[in-house]
């Protein structure tokens, strides 16, 4: 079925060029936003300018919020109503009424979680507030589609289909598109008893269950199982003493998945009652990073453990029967049909305990016999107000109302860092937690569902989540790290993610006074990796007995992922290939599943020594040996890629970054002329994120993950707030904002919003019928 959509693609891409080609591409051209003169649109109650900057940034003044929101919605539809429509099939279920076969994994896993169903709940119990947002947004998104005279953007003719009116459920199930993308327990715990089932049980503890050397002290658990993509954002708050200007400073740069369109959509919006300028997300009505001129925000993951898989034992011979603290109970069910394309649509019978939603349906590692695993997770309790948090944060006149709006933010959890204009500043570990009656091995397994014993109980209320008001003298760091103050005891996580890049950040920090945004953005582009230089050093004796070349270039290595040099592209090669000799047997092919720069993890197995004596040879062999043969692999696999001389070997030659577009990428030649790829800076564990798919064979380290965007503002003048952006505003290829913003978010060039405007839009209320 994947062959048949490419082939299908392929084909639309040949009508396509065959457009273009014979005269069409005027009228392609026709797909991109009218962006001057005057437009009369119905739903408008008085006229709204648009003036769009030499980058497509539009800044949008209104004379009032839902004239404000209907404009929005307007130029997200006109740049990126494709990504909008993909996004809202996503949370839907309904990618395979597109793309066939090859999404209904997809499809299914949706319809089983009700992404979709819980948007619908979030607006039948929206405010008046937020239904007027949510309206007003959803018109002018359908005013683009009802009155837009020219062509669709290319991907609709490509996938032969039209786009639907857009409906306030559209917009908020990007919220629970965001929540899923940033929870990561439930594949822990499914994986983790994958690994339990397969390793020897030394090694289960040194990679799971036993505590880090690291993070003994705190008396946690080892980092789950999983592959950490979303394990990444840094923010941070300086205070007014320690800023040049007498103000608060902000950073933030969160990180996510790189690909074309970008995750967000620069712009500044003006009414008599609010000024916004930040990032959007197209989509939604709300700016979701930025400032109000008040205040300013920004959000990172905070990794909170908010999701359990439960096992339920089910009654003999009664599948959708399952045992309860009460005796048994009936799972609720119901079912969905699901279209796909040029087949018959698919019934799907979704089932669920008193957990939540039998997931164990969808397939993947099975659970024991005669049972199935439920997912219980935050983002499906009831009552989640989030949407109206969001909103109440933008239109907070100061910090203490910013707070207060935070009682409502309920999933996913997340380290919200702000300041106000007064000088306040501030985080609060915003959402849902459970608390649970049972911390069972501290939720790294499936727990038992059939007693009651390890239930959630309820959730932590607001004032017992890590929190804090800032020091005007000092500094708030959050960068995915353990944020718990001294002595916190309610349990947030097993999980914390490596705090490398934290500790980078206040070190930067901590020696400078009369701060200004020119140093917080030499530290959002520092290229520091702690943990890759830490290895080197500790390892430098085995190093140079291997190979004195390599570990003379390792020898003066200062540990920055810098793109022009040799000794970070010889050190994460290194620690790859010790990784795979060390454990990839030990692991019985669990080890590409594994692996994804678990330095400490392989430190700990390399001081264990047990791993490194290969019991298939008769000599006896330490890890000095499984060093050594990694460096040489190191040597012929670089060697064999780019040249015998390892000092002209390059970071950049392997770490790349491609931004690909989810349509265009599946069409041969398109897809190349179409994408960008670019020789980057950063790892996993530098402040400047570059994060790597480790490479199953060869060399190659794509950069996959990382800053989406940057921000800065200093509060005293909140209309030079910078921005980066990790692409350009529009998702239309024959736009010059394709991808005209992916240099300077590479070389750390950054850009104000608002002024200097090169084309003017006036959108008119139309005549009443």
């Amino acid at each position: 079925m994947i062959l048949r959509w490419s082939l299908r693609l392929f084909l639309g891409a040949l009508l396509l060029i065959a457009i273009v080609s014979g005269g069409g591409f005027l009228w392609l051209r026709t797909s991109l936003p009218q962006e001057d003169g005057t437009l009369s649109l119905p739903g408008l109650a008085a006229e709204v300018s648009i003036t769009r900057d030499d980058r497509g940034i539009p800044t949008i003044n209104a004379q009032s919020l839902p004239d404000a929101y209907f404009a929005l919605g307007f130029v997200h539809a006109q740049d990126r109503l494709f990504q909008m429509d993909a996004m809202r099939r996503l949370g839907a279920g309904r990618l395979s009424e597109l793309l066939g076969t090859a999404t209904l994994e997809t499809d299914r896993l949706m319809r089983t979680l009700g992404l979709y169903r819980s948007a619908e709940e979030q607006v039948a119990a929206a405010s008046p507030a937020l239904k007027s947002a949510l309206q007003s947004y959803a018109a002018g998104v359908n005013a683009f589609i009802d009155h837009h005279s020219g062509a669709l953007p290319p991907e609709f003719y490509l996938l032969n289909y039209q786009p639907e009116p857009w409906q306030p459920a559209d917009s908020l199930v990007w919220g629970r598109l965001m929540a899923l993308d940033l929870s990561n327990n439930w594949k822990s715990e499914s994986d983790n008893r994958a690994l339990q089932r397969g390793l020897p049980p030394y090694l289960f503890d040194l990679l799971v269950s036993a505590p880090s050397p690291a993070r003994a002290s705190n008396d946690d658990g080892l980092p789950a199982f999983r592959q950490p993509l979303s394990e990444a954002s840094n923010s941070w708050v300086v205070g007014e003493q320690r800023s040049a200007s007498g103000k608060p400073l902000i950073a933030n740069d969160p990180h996510l998945g790189l690909a074309m369109p970008a995750t967000w959509y620069l712009a500044r919006v003006e009414t008599p009652d609010y000024t916004w300028t930040g990032a959007t997300a197209p989509g939604l009505p709300f700016f979701m990073i930025g400032t109000n001129g008040r205040v300013a925000w920004t959000f990172t993951t905070t990794h909170s453990d908010t999701q359990d898989l439960f096992e339920e034992k089910l009654v003999a011979g009664q599948p959708d029967q399952y045992l309860t603290p009460d005796g048994p109970a009936t799972m609720t069910t119901r079912e969905e049909k699901i279209a796909v394309k040029g087949e018959a649509d698919v019934t799907l019978k979704i089932r669920a305990t008193r957990h939540g939603p039998v997931v164990s349906d969808l397939g993947g590692d099975p659970p024991p016999p005669d049972s199935v695993l439920a997912l219980a997770w935050t983002a499906l309790l009831p009552g989640d107000r989030t949407p109206e948090s969001i909103l109440a944060v933008n239109r907070a006149h100061d910090a203490a109302a910013l707070e207060v709006a935070l009682v409502d933010f309920h999933a996913p959890q997340q380290n919200v860092v702000y300041a106000d204009s007064e000088g306040v500043t501030g985080f609060i570990a915003a959402g849902r937690v459970p608390v649970r009656r049972n911390l069972f091995a501290d939720s790294r397994l499936p727990a038992p569902g059939w007693s009651g014993a390890y239930d959630w109980t309820g959730t932590l209320p607001m004032s017992s989540l890590p929190q804090l008001r800032g020091d005007s003298n000092d500094f708030l760091v959050t960068a995915n790290n353990d944020i718990r103050p001294q002595g916190y005891r309610p349990f947030i996580t097993a999980d914390w993610p490596d705090d490398a890049r934290a500790k980078r950040i206040r070190s930067l920090l901590a020696p400078q006074e009369g701060l200004t945004l020119d140093a917080l953005k030499k530290i959002q582009l520092d290229n520091h990796s702690a943990p890759a230089l830490d290895f080197v050093r500790h390892w430098q004796d085995a190093a140079a007995a291997a190979d004195p070349d390599l570990a003379a270039i390792l020898a003066h290595w200062d540990g920055s992922m810098a793109r022009d040099a040799a000794a970070p592209l010889i050190a994460t090669i290194w620690i790859d290939r010790t990784a795979r000799r060390l454990l990839a047997d030990e692991m019985r092919g669990h080890f590409d599943d594994w692996w994804f720069w678990q330095v400490d993890r392989l430190e700990s197995v390399l001081a264990d020594g047990h791993a490194c004596n290969d019991i298939q040879t008769p000599a006896a062999e330490g890890c000095a040996d499984i060093l050594a043969e990694a460096l040489r692999d190191t040597r012929r696999d670089l060697a064999a890629a780019y040249g015998a001389d390892p000092h002209q070997w390059r970071w950049g030659d392997s770490h790349r970054a491609p931004f690909d577009h989810p349509v265009y990428r599946q069409i041969p030649i398109l897809g190349d002329l179409l994408s960008a790829d670019l020789a980057t800076d950063g790892d996993f564990f530098s402040i400047n994120r570059g994060t790597i798919r480790p490479p199953r064979q060869g060399v190659a380290l794509p950069h996959v993950h990382g800053p989406s965007l940057r921000f800065l503002m200093d509060l005293a003048s909140p209309d030079d707030a910078l921005f980066a952006l990790a692409g350009g505003q529009s998702g239309n290829p024959f736009s010059p904002h394709y991808q005209d913003g992916l240099g300077d978010w590479r070389d750390g060039v950054y850009r104000k919003i608002g002024g200097g405007g090169v084309a003017q839009l006036v959108l008119e209320p139309s005549a009443q019928p």
